[in-house]
């Protein structure tokens, strides 16, 4: 990563996906995604207020089964892998065929990710942020669909 992204703003320490659900706090921001404890970074995404969620809100939605940004970024991944893939047909073949929340949950689970964040104090700031960070790393294999020029 490049080192000014870490200068823009105070980014937390990396965590597991499973402490980020318990601690991510309910505050607007931004946050990275990395594959695993020494993978490269993968993912930037911001949450806005969210109801009072913030950035614990934006990470919930993606276990919910719903896809999108992160969510759909890493069900993309795990499609790709036929031996992911053959592991969900052999559960629908033995009649153990799960919903779309576990498939979700399993394609996370698969791409191993850890984050760290940086709360920001409105919406806008986190968009703010999210974008400058995005420009920083124009050029970097990111899962995200759409990066600025």
């Amino acid at each position: 990563m490049q080192e000014d992204v870490w200068s823009m703003a105070a980014w937390t320490p990396w965590v597991s996906w499973d402490q980020a659900l318990a601690v991510a706090p309910r505050e607007p921001g931004v946050y990275l995604a990395r594959s695993g404890p020494a993978g490269p970074l993968i993912y930037v995404g911001m949450a806005g207020p969210r109801n009072g969620q913030g950035i614990r809100g934006r990470l919930r939605v993606y276990t919910s089964g719903l896809s999108s940004g992160l969510g759909e970024a890493a069900m993309d991944q795990a499609l790709a892998d036929p031996k992911w893939l053959r592991e969900r047909l052999a559960e629908a073949e033995s009649g153990r065929a799960s919903r779309i929340r576990e498939w979700g949950r399993a394609a996370l689970e698969r791409a191993r990710i850890d984050l760290c964040w940086a709360v920001t104090a409105t919406g806008t700031e986190a968009t703010d942020l999210e974008e400058r960070v995005q420009r920083a790393l124009v050029g970097k294999l990111l899962w995200n669909r759409q990066t600025p020029n």
